[in-house]
């Protein structure tokens, strides 16, 4: 064995780089440990600290990429960063005004999915509102004669004025603010047992056929010690209703603005309803109904609980 060892080393020439290579690679991998170790002692890069990413844009304020690793700080922020997010942070604090919500029910001033025109609808002056309701009079004055009516027959005379007057209540719901309806009727109570809100009258309207559908909703929630007065569970769905609709989104926009108020375990919207676009038109279905549901948080993951509010509703008996 020594002679055998003695012959491998013979074999290596003097001055050869083999081991001054591997000597080399292990000095530049000691090198990398030095360097990423000092990093982990100056703060500039801890690990499982979340790293930027810019391959994205940013949804929101607060999810502007952290500054470089070299200039980030174990603690705190650079302050133009602090100053660009501050704003947004800023309304989440406990007992202020949110103007920025991070949930896309529930946008800034309070309106829930503002339309195109919304704003500019619930800002108008008199003026505007008077211009804008003599619009929607010569629009329906025009529908009137290219079915083949005669608009200027006495029964006519005032269906223009009517049906305008009539549109803009069907969609007051595009104007209205959740924190207006709340009216901070939020309660701590230490409640955490199940609260049922049934057979609130809906009436909306299509947005593909521009006809009604009406029916009930059922709201049910778990609370997390706090709970809202009942009152204002029928007039969140009744914000929702005056828009245009379909009835998929309205379930779910109603349970994620109670989510997002109340901040319960979960809540649970179930919605029945009539839709006169297939009852008046197409398929002619009298008798058909459609129903919907949406289920957040606890009820979305214990079955025994969405059975207890299906029960509680009597779906589950019909």
């Amino acid at each position: 064995m020594v002679q055998l060892e003695a012959q491998v080393d013979s074999d290596v020439p003097s001055g050869s780089p083999v081991s001054g290579e591997k000597k080399g690679k292990g000095n530049k991998r000691s090198h990398a440990d030095d360097t990423s170790k000092s990093l982990v002692a100056n703060g500039t890069h801890k690990k499982g600290e979340r790293r930027s990413s810019v391959s994205k844009p940013a949804r929101d304020l607060r999810d502007q990429p952290e500054p470089s690793p070299k200039s980030k700080k174990r603690k705190g922020r650079p302050d133009a960063v602090a100053a660009a997010i501050e704003p947004a942070l800023a309304p989440i604090e406990a007992d202020e005004v949110s103007t920025r919500s991070p949930s896309p029910v529930i946008d800034f001033d309070g309106l829930s999915r503002p339309s195109v025109g919304t704003r500019e609808r619930l800002e108008e002056t008199d003026v505007q509102k008077k211009e804008r309701l003599e619009k929607m009079k010569g629009a329906v004055r025009t529908l009137l004669e290219c079915v083949g009516e005669d608009p200027d027959r006495e029964g006519l005379l005032a269906t223009p004025e009517r049906y305008a007057k009539a549109m803009l209540f069907f969609t007051k719901g595009y104007q209205e603010n959740v924190g207006d309806i709340v009216n901070n009727a939020i309660f701590q109570e230490g409640h955490n047992e199940m609260v049922i809100v049934k057979d609130i009258e809906i009436f909306s309207m299509c947005e593909h056929h521009l006809v009604p559908f009406i029916g009930k909703m059922h709201i049910g929630y778990i609370p997390s010690n706090a709970v809202i007065g009942i009152s204002k569970l029928p007039r969140i769905a009744e914000m929702f209703s005056r828009r245009l609709q379909i009835q998929e989104r309205l379930t779910r926009e109603v349970a994620n603005a109670i989510m997002e108020v109340l901040k319960p375990q979960g809540v649970h919207v179930v919605m029945e309803s009539n839709h006169l676009c297939m009852v008046m038109r197409g398929v002619q279905k009298t008798s058909s109904s459609t129903i919907t549901s949406c289920v957040l948080g606890c009820f979305e993951s214990k079955e025994k609980t969405r059975n207890e509010f299906l029960s509680l509703i009597g779906v589950n008996r019909r």
